[in-house]
């Protein structure tokens, strides 16, 4: 077993409690799935958000996925000019074999934000 990080990302629809927590739990779910892993082997997510992303903190959404004992971070994304709006995104560290491959996933708009990375879409 080693330590892993990888990253992830989705676009909101806007800046809503509802549109926030639903496009959080799709992005966790879909890193999990894509990576086979369960809460217990995480320790720890850093979520930001862009400033127009304000209406609930992205780590509600993985704490009612099962993240209850994982240390979970929330800020806020750089506002860098001409940078995509309504974004949330996620840096996932996490134990897994040796030989594993960390699957990357961009949902929605925020593919755009990867599209080098093939796998990640």
């Amino acid at each position: 077993m080693r330590l892993f990080a990888l990253r992830g990302a989705v676009s909101v629809e806007r800046n809503d409690s509802r549109y926030i927590l639903e496009a959080t739990a799709q992005l966790m779910g879909e890193i999990m799935e894509r990576n086979a892993l369960e809460p217990a082997s995480v320790v720890s997510c850093i979520f930001t958000a862009t400033r127009d992303l304000n209406a609930e903190f992205p780590a509600v959404a993985a704490r009612a996925l099962g993240f209850e004992r994982v240390p979970l971070l929330c800020a806020q994304e750089i506002p860098v000019p001409q940078s995509m709006p309504r974004v949330i995104r996620v840096l996932i560290h996490y134990h897994a074999d040796d030989e594993h491959e960390p699957a990357h996933v961009y949902l929605g708009d925020a593919r755009e934000l990867r599209a080098d990375l093939q796998s990640a879409q």
